[in-house]
């Protein structure tokens, strides 16, 4: 007879502190968790502060990625740039933002960087970054004040954001990250529309100074309340070997089982697992940030007005970050890989379906086509975000997601940059079709993804 492997045994330990009895239950994977403590015991209120915090830090800096499109046209006027240089500071402002996950992670989770503090030394990257966006006339200047420096604020505290929601809700991440991560998107809605109608070679220097304060303010006074939960924190409410307890938390923990072990970073690349949800990351971010930056243009050139250009984009926008919040509540019921499949294939067909539409002329299939590329193009994020420390646990998941999600570095050079010169070489039906086969060629990779060392998926108690 099989021994289960949820059979645990319990072990107490010492308390950190006497209103905070905790002890320590091993599986016999030799998982271990740390239970009896809850997140008013830790932080003196709700852990539900860990969600709208970084909710609204993530809506600051969304006007990073998903307005810039909307400020191209003007700024070029502004500092005499052509179309490929504002191309290439987004692609460096995505380089950069994805890459700092890593060495963030690493320094968070080696005691040197708090959450705390990387949140109050990115927001005052990203101050710096959009007031380089607003003086800086050389180009080789603007990107490396707001690609480079602006891209490692932005990251610092979307990664820290991230972490911080995935760390204080391990029995049901899924509709918590996506909410989180959705902010990341329809937080631009406002400053969209102020591109592309309030925004001009007269007043851009007022309003992009503003914006840059507006986002430092913002970072800066969510960051105040930050804090990590102790090592292998489980809640107080769940049996993390039965799952009894709520059932919405029992049906979620059903479908994405927790980690078998805390996996380290070298130990996750290893499970060969780490390696292809990377690669996943990379083609199907790529096909985003395409997406992105070429929806305002595309809609122009096929003779929409300016009012279609906007909405497509703000469209696009609120629907990428409805749709991540979306998924991840539905992810916590269908499990994470089958919601990741779909989403990406929703993708892949949206880039074929904006061609026909341009091809027809027809705005209100362009706007429903652009919905849905939204959808795909933003809600695959969350989704690796909590798919992450699913397979390889809580306690590396800085490092682990910040190995993940620097997929995204590779995606910036060919979605944006490169994007331009294929939409130059091929057009834009060529430039959509080739990055609806990318998506294609991404959900077949996402099929091949299986949770570490574990051979069947336990049931919950009842």
């Amino acid at each position: 007879m099989t021994a289960d492997p949820y059979a645990a045994n319990s072990s107490s330990a010492p308390s950190d502190a006497a209103h905070r009895p905790y002890r320590e239950v091993t599986d016999t994977r030799g998982r271990v968790y740390r239970v009896g403590e809850t997140d008013r015991d830790i932080l003196g209120h709700s852990r539900k502060i860990m969600v709208y915090l970084p909710w609204i830090a993530m809506m600051a800096i969304s006007v990073f990625e998903y307005a810039y499109g909307s400020a191209e046209d003007t700024l070029s006027h502004a500092h005499g740039w052509t179309q490929s240089n504002t191309f290439w500071i987004l692609s460096v402002w995505v380089f950069f933002q994805a890459g700092i996950a890593f060495p963030a992670g690493w320094l968070r989770e080696k005691g040197i960087l708090t959450a705390r503090s990387a949140m109050y030394i990115g927001s005052g990257m990203c101050l710096l970054g959009f007031l380089a966006l607003s003086h800086m006339g050389n180009v080789w200047l603007a990107i490396l004040g707001f690609g480079v420096i602006g891209g490692i604020g932005a990251g610092l505290v979307y990664a820290t954001c991230i972490n911080m929601v995935g760390k204080w809700f391990p029995e049901r991440r899924g509709a918590r990250t996506g909410f989180v991560n959705g902010g990341f998107a329809y937080g631009s809605l406002p400053f969209i529309f102020i591109f592309n109608y309030g925004f001009d070679t007269a007043n851009y220097h007022r309003v992009l100074d503003l914006i840059g304060c507006y986002i430092m303010i913002v970072v800066f006074g969510c960051a105040f309340f930050f804090k990590d939960p102790p090592k292998n924190w489980w809640p107080a409410d769940i049996d993390p070997l039965s799952y009894a307890g709520s059932e919405k938390s029992a049906t979620s923990l059903a479908k994405n089982p927790p980690a078998v072990k805390q996996y380290t970073p070298r130990e996750a690349i290893r499970t060969g697992m780490l390696p292809l949800m990377w690669l996943s990351v990379v083609l199907t971010a790529g096909v985003s940030i395409f997406g992105i930056s070429f929806q305002v243009d595309y809609a122009k050139e096929v003779g929409f007005g300016p009012l279609v250009a906007a909405s497509s984009m703000g469209v696009m926008a609120v629907i990428n970050g409805i749709g991540r919040g979306v998924v991840g509540w539905l992810s916590d019921r269908w499990g994470r890989k089958p919601t990741l499949v779909f989403v990406i294939v929703v993708l892949g067909l949206a880039q074929f379906g904006v061609i026909w539409a341009g091809d027809l002329r027809s705005e209100w299939l362009f706007l429903f086509f652009a919905f849905l590329s939204g959808f795909g193009g933003g809600a695959f994020y969350p989704l690796f975000a909590a798919l992450t420390p699913d397979y390889f646990g809580e306690n590396f998941n800085a490092t682990n997601y910040g190995l993940v999600y620097s997929g995204k570095l590779i995606s910036g050079l060919f979605g944006g940059g490169l994007g331009s010169v294929v939409v130059a070489a091929w057009g834009y039906d060529g430039a959509y079709a080739l990055a609806g086969g990318v998506s294609i060629v991404a959900a077949a990779i996402a099929l091949l993804l299986r949770q570490p060392g574990r051979t069947a998926v336990p049931s919950p108690a009842r």
